[in-house]
This record gives C-alpha cells, sequence and structure tokens, in this order.
C-alpha cells in the first residue's frame, strides 16, 4: 500500500523525560530555538509540548479497575502481563496466538517513535513508542473481503476490580473499519517516554489512534479479529445514542450531555483556559477516509 510512513528513529532514540524538559528549558534560554528532543511522527502535536510523565501514568480511564481517573494507577498493579499473547483469527491467512515477545521481534526494527495528541473531554499529548497496527495485521495476512477490525480487552475479575460492576458489557470490546486500521496514524503502542507501557495505560499492548475519541484506543488487547461486518463496540452498546461506531474527534457535533467544541488540557489545571477542539484533533490527512459520509449521523 502506498499509505506507507517511514523513518529510521527506534526507542533507543527517545530521549529520557528528564533531559527532555531540561533541553526545552535551556533551549529557551537560548531564544526559543526549535528542540528536536523527541522525534518522529508528531502530527498534530507538532510544536506542542508532552505531558509529563507522572501526568499520563496517573489520569486514566480504564473502568476495569474503576471509573474514577486515579483508580487505575492504584489498581491495575496486580494485572498479570507476562507472558501475554494476542489471539488473531477471523479472516487471516495465518490464525493463531500470537506472543507479545514476538511480535516485538518481529516489529523491532521497525519500532517508531510517536508524539500525539489524546482527546477525550480532556486533552494530553503522550510520547508513545510502537509500530504500526497495518504492519501487524500484514504479518497476520489479511484476506481479501475483510473490511473490519475488531479488538478485545483481556478479562480478569480477579486482577480488575471494576468489572464486578456492571458498568459495561465485558470484556470490552472495539473496532475499526479496515482502512482506518492500515492508516499509518494507527498504532499499537507499546511504551511511554521509551520506557514500557504502565499497566494503567494498556500494558503490555493498546491501540492508538489520535484521530478518534480515547475510549476508541482500546487497552490490553488479547484478540483481534478480521471480519465482514460491522463489530460491536462498549460504548456503543452501553448507549448508542451517545456513542457511535466511528466517534471521531468533530467539535461540530455535541455530545448529548455536554458540548465538545472545546477541550482542557491535563497539567494545566481546573482553571485552565480551555481551548477550541480539532476536526479529526487536528490530524487532517485523515479526511479522505470520510470523503462523501455524513459524519453528524455517522459519529
Amino acid at each position: 500500500m502506498a499509505h506507507r510512513w517511514t523513518n529510521t528513529l527506534t526507542r533507543n532514540d527517545v530521549t529520557e523525560e528528564r533531559l527532555w524538559l531540561n533541553r526545552r528549558q535551556i533551549m529557551a534560554g537560548l531564544g526559543g530555538m526549535a528542540v528536536a528532543g523527541l522525534a518522529g511522527r508528531a502530527g498534530a502535536a507538532e510544536g506542542l509540548e508532552p505531558n509529563s510523565y507522572e501526568e499520563i501514568t496517573s489520569y486514566n480511564n480504564y473502568y476495569e479497575f474503576g471509573t474514577g481517573k486515579d483508580d487505575p494507577a492504584r489498581y491495575a498493579g496486580d494485572l498479570t502481563i507476562s507472558p501475554w499473547s494476542v489471539k488473531i483469527d477471523g479472516m487471516v491467512d495465518k490464525p493463531g496466538e500470537y506472543g507479545f515477545d514476538d511480535i516485538l521481534s518481529k516489529m523491532t526494527l521497525e519500532e517508531r517513535i510517536y508524539r500525539f495528541r489524546c482527546v477525550e473531554a480532556w486533552s494530553m499529548v503522550v510520547p508513545w513508542t510502537g509500530f504500526e497496527l497495518a504492519d501487524l495485521l500484514t504479518m497476520a495476512g489479511v484476506k481479501s473481503g475483510a473490511k473490519y477490525v475488531a479488538f478485545e480487552t483481556v478479562l480478569r475479575p480477579d486482577e480488575m476490580p471494576g468489572v464486578r460492576y456492571n458498568v459495561l458489557d465485558w470484556p470490552y470490546v472495539e473496532g475499526l473499519r479496515l482502512d482506518e486500521a492500515m492508516h499509518p496514524l494507527t498504532i499499537m503502542a507499546t511504551g511511554i517516554y521509551g520506557r514500557d507501557i504502565p499497566r494503567q495505560n494498556g500494558a503490555p499492548l493498546r491501540l492508538v489512534v489520535p484521530w478518534k475519541y480515547g475510549y476508541k484506543s482500546i487497552k490490553s488487547i488479547v484478540r483481534i479479529t478480521l471480519t465482514d461486518t460491522q463489530p460491536p463496540t462498549s460504548w456503543n452498546k452501553a448507549n448508542p445514542n451517545e456513542y457511535g461506531f466511528y466517534s471521531n474527534v468533530n467539535p461540530q457535533v455535541d455530545h448529548p450531555r455536554w458540548s465538545q467544541a472545546t477541550e482542557r488540557g491535563i497539567g494545566g489545571g481546573l482553571f485552565a483556559k480551555r481551548k477550541d477542539t480539532l476536526m479529526f484533533n487536528g490530524y487532517d490527512e485523515v479526511a479522505s477516509l470520510y470523503e462523501g459520509m455524513d459524519l453528524t449521523v455517522n459519529h
């Protein structure tokens, strides 16, 4: 496919958070010169300072561990993440259980650095490390006729106290259209700031789709299924009037209970000035995926 984006960066090229922040301060003192620090696929996050590791790992939505923003950091430590495998099935040439270490061994040379904005009612800039989902799907072999990719989160009631409550229909499931899944901005994240991704952020492997609302980026994935029918998604099942299948960031479509026209950046405090939400979260390069679609109906 002609969509591929390439560079030569690897996990070793990620600037440590401490050095990154210090370097920004030093460069600012020299007259605000551009800082090359964390490079790679920045997209709509270009020029925006990443949030701190503490902010990224302490303010999370991961309802399997509770509905509070600090519940995942408090309770996710009990989640067993090694060994780990992902079942890839459905319309693929090579279905089976793929061990996490085996996946990484095949992706290491292509592992890249991404600095993406994540948006819900709040936003933060996260320096992910990972690889394109397209690489993993290509490894499994996508069969002709496949149109969608379905995902499933691990379900372990003994390790996930939040699933004792019927907040959602467990296990958590998500889905993308195949062309969305194969887009180079769609990644499987394995780390943050060059460190292994923490449990509360979706260890050891999670989806990141930066032009969609955060709940589309399913965490701790154990199953990926290629299918020719649109798969169910957890929030759409819970309340289809509020959460559509696509869930693209669209400031022109209000959530029934709040406006999505503005967002609050994490790290600026509760009284920080809100800013306008950008269409597709600022990732204009994905607009062509939705040409001819009514994005009010297909929300």
